[in-house]
């Protein structure tokens, strides 16, 4: 018998991440998953403390931000979760889910993130709309945008400090969809070359959208002269 959820949710975890090897990547999503459903705050939340305290340190812990789906992620906010939980959280964002309302799409450039915000993470995970062709501008955007939190590390004075650490995206390339970027710098500088924000540290939603309305126009262009398509 457990005293409370959070220990016999953290035991569970601890034994699964111990018997699998203690896997590189692991992750662990909490009943509280978000400041929304912390009972009084993050940082005051029994469940979160006792999360960070026994749950193993290889572990990573899933977070969505201020609501379920968040329109803005501060970096006020990852430090605090930070602190509770012992560990920097990896994000889920549901900027572009709609799953909850699939009459609804979402096509705008990835936005209301704090400049310098991967220093702050582990790791970010996009949760997309269900229609993949309505996610080419989602995704080559926020591909600009993580280039441009790579920029940071060279210009650290414009957009926080990096994180030492700060690892690489690499995505999968489906049919219609762009190729974001590969594992080695120089495939990140050929996938975002065009963008000057990309490489200074600085990134501008607008000029996001225009390269990826570009690349868009140009993947439909080239489909269409395809035979069979």
């Amino acid at each position: 018998v457990f005293p409370s959820l959070a220990q016999a949710q953290a035991s569970v975890a601890n034994e699964v991440y111990q018997e699998l090897g203690q896997p590189s990547v692991f992750l662990f999503c909490p009943t509280e998953y978000c400041s929304s459903l912390c009972s009084p705050s993050p940082s005051q939340s029994c469940y979160l403390q006792t999360i960070g305290q026994e749950l193993l340190p290889g572990i990573a812990v899933i977070w969505t931000g201020p609501k379920v789906v968040s329109q803005e992620l501060s970096a006020e906010l990852l430090e605090e979760v930070e602190a509770v939980l012992r560990r920097p959280p990896v994000i889920w964002d549901n900027l572009y889910a709609n799953d909850y309302d699939c009459r609804r799409v979402f096509l705008g450039p990835y936005m209301g993130r704090a400049p310098g915000l991967m220093s702050r993470l582990q790791g970010l995970l996009l949760n997309p709309n269900c229609e993949l062709q309505a996610n080419f501008i989602p995704i080559h955007t926020l591909g600009t945008w993580f280039g441009s939190e790579l920029g940071s590390c060279a210009h650290p004075e414009r957009a926080g400090t990096p994180h030492p650490c700060l690892r690489q995206l690499c995505l999968p390339s489906p049919a219609g969809l762009p190729r974001l970027m590969s594992c080695s710098s120089s495939g990140m500088e050929g996938a975002l070359g065009d963008s000057q924000g990309a490489q200074d540290g600085s990134y501008s939603p607008q000029e996001a959208l225009e390269l990826a309305l570009r690349d868009w126009v140009a993947e439909i262009n080239q489909q269409a002269l395809e035979p069979g398509k």
